[in-house]
C-alpha cells in the first residue's frame, strides 16, 4: 500500500473516536511505517484521540514532537483546554506563553481558556496582561471571552473591574449577567448583587445558584431560604441549590423548612445525589433529629466517605460518642478511607463521652494506618488538637 493511501485509511480509522486500545494500535502502525513525521494530519487525529480519551501525557509528547510547522491554533486550543479542565493551570499558562513565542495566534477559544486558568490559580497580573492581549486583539467583543473576564475579576476580587467590562458589551446574554452577580456575591456585597440579579431580562437555575449560595457564605440563612422558595415557584432547583438550602436549614437549627425541602425532593423525583444526602444527614442531625439523620443514612443503598463523615459529626453532636465509633467501623469494613474532618467527628465522640481508650488509639493510628497528616489545615489540625487534649483531660480526672 502507498504512504498516503494508508495514511489516509489511518485517519479514517482515527476520525471514528476509536477506543484506547486500537488508538494504540493505529499509533504503532504509523510508526512502523514512518508516517508520523511527514503527515501533519495523522499527528492532528492522534493528539486529538488521546485527548480524547483523556491521555494527556501521551498527546503532549506528540504535541512537543509535532513536524514543522508549527501546530495549527486549533491544536494548541486543544491542549491548553484539556490542562485547564483538569486544573492543570500553570501547565496551561506555559503552554500560552509557547504559544505566542512560536508566533502562532491566539483566537477566543484560546484567550477564554487562559483567562480561565489565571482565574483557578488566582493569577491576577497574568490574568490583567491577558486581558490587555484580548482587548487589542479585538476578541473582548466575543461574548464568551467577556464572560470569562468578567468572571475572573470576580475571582480577583476587582468587582469594579467586572462591573466594566459587562458596561461595556454590546451583547449579553444570561451567562454575563451570573458571571457579575456571582462578582458581587463572592465578594459580599450581596445588596449590590441582589439590585442586579432583579434586573437580569432572564434568569436560570445558576444565577439563582449564585445567590443562594451567596447568602448562605455571609451567613444570611433567612434571605437564602426566601430566595429558595421564590426559585421553586420558577425553576426546578439544582443539587446545588438544594444542598445550599439545606445548609441554611441546619444553621438555623430550622426543622420545619428542612423537612418541606426533603418532602419537595421526593415528589419531584430529584435524583438523591451523594451530596444531596449528606446535607439532609447534617440537616436532621443538627435540628435535633438524630433518629431522622440515621433513617436517611440507613436507606442509602450506597455510601461514600462523604455520608459517613456527616453521620458520625451527627452522633458526636448528640454525645453519642459509642455510636460515632460503631459507624466510624463500619466505614472502615467498607473499605473507605477517612478524612480529617472524620477523624476530628469521631474523636469529638469520644470527647464527648469520655471515651479516652478509643480516642487515643484513634489519633495514634490515624496517621499509621489511614495516612491522614495533620498538615492538612491549621483549622482542621487545631480542632483535631483540641478533641484529643479534652479526651487526655478526662482521663487525667
Amino acid at each position: 500500500m502507498q504512504p498516503h493511501v494508508c495514511g489516509r485509511s489511518l485517519s479514517q480509522l482515527l476520525s471514528k473516536r476509536p477506543p484506547i486500545s486500537q488508538i494504540k494500535q493505529i499509533h504503532a502502525q504509523i510508526i512502523h511505517r514512518s508516517l508520523a513525521l511527514s503527515r501533519c494530519s495523522l499527528s492532528d487525529s492522534l493528539i486529538h484521540c488521546y485527548l480524547h480519551s483523556k491521555n494527556l501525557n501521551v498527546a503532549r509528547t506528540l504535541f512537543d514532537n509535532y513536524p514543522s510547522p508549527s501546530p495549527p491554533t486549533l491544536l494548541w486550543n486543544l491542549m491548553i483546554r484539556a490542562y485547564s479542565k483538569l486544573q492543570h493551570c500553570s501547565e496551561a499558562i506555559s503552554l500560552f506563553r509557547q504559544m505566542l513565542t512560536a508566533g502562532s495566534v491566539p483566537d477566543e477559544y484560546t484567550f477564554t481558556f487562559v483567562i480561565t486558568s489565571c482565574a483557578h490559580q488566582e493569577l491576577a497580573v497574568h490574568g490583567q496582561t491577558v486581558h490587555g492581549m484580548v482587548i487589542k486583539s479585538g476578541c473582548l467583543l466575543n461574548l464568551y471571552v467577556a464572560n470569562s473576564v468578567i468572571s475572573m475579576y470576580g475571582v480577583f476580587g476587582r468587582v469594579g473591574d467586572a462591573y466594566r467590562v459587562f458596561d461595556e458589551m454590546s451583547e449579553r446574554d444570561v451567562f454575563s449577567w451570573t458571571s457579575l452577580v456571582s462578582a458581587y456575591a463572592k465578594n459580599g456585597n450581596m445588596e449590590r448583587a441582589c439590585e442586579i440579579f432583579w434586573e437580569m431580562p432572564v434568569r436560570n437555575d445558576v444565577s439563582w445558584a449564585v445567590m443562594i449560595s451567596g447568602f448562605v457564605s455571609c451567613g444570611s440563612y433567612t434571605d437564602a431560604l426566601r430566595y429558595f422558595h421564590d426559585m421553586s415557584c420558577e425553576l426546578k432547583p439544582n443539587e446545588a441549590v438544594l444542598v445550599c438550602a439545606l445548609s441554611a436549614c441546619a444553621k438555623l437549627g430550622s426543622l420545619d423548612q428542612g423537612n418541606w425541602i426533603h418532602v419537595y425532593i421526593d415528589k419531584n423525583c430529584i435524583s438523591e445525589t451523594s451530596n444531596i444526602m449528606t446535607a439532609l444527614i447534617d440537616m436532621y442531625a443538627k435540628c435535633g433529629r438524630i433518629d431522622c439523620a440515621y433513617r436517611v443514612f440507613d436507606k442509602m443503598p450506597r455510601r461514600d466517605v462523604h455520608n459517613f463523615t456527616s453521620m458520625i459529626s451527627g452522633l458526636s453532636i448528640h454525645g453519642l460518642g459509642e455510636e460515632a465509633i460503631r459507624v466510624f467501623q463500619q466505614m472502615l469494613a467498607d473499605k473507605l478511607i477517612p478524612n480529617d474532618i472524620t477523624i476530628l467527628g469521631v474523636l469529638n465522640g469520644c470527647s464527648h463521652s469520655g471515651l479516652v481508650q478509643q480516642g487515643s488509639s484513634i489519633f495514634y493510628n490515624m496517621e499509621i494506618l489511614w495516612e491522614l497528616c495533620l498538615r492538612s489545615s491549621t483549622m482542621v489540625v487545631m480542632l483535631i488538637c483540641s478533641a484529643v487534649l479534652a479526651i487526655w483531660q478526662r482521663h487525667s480526672e
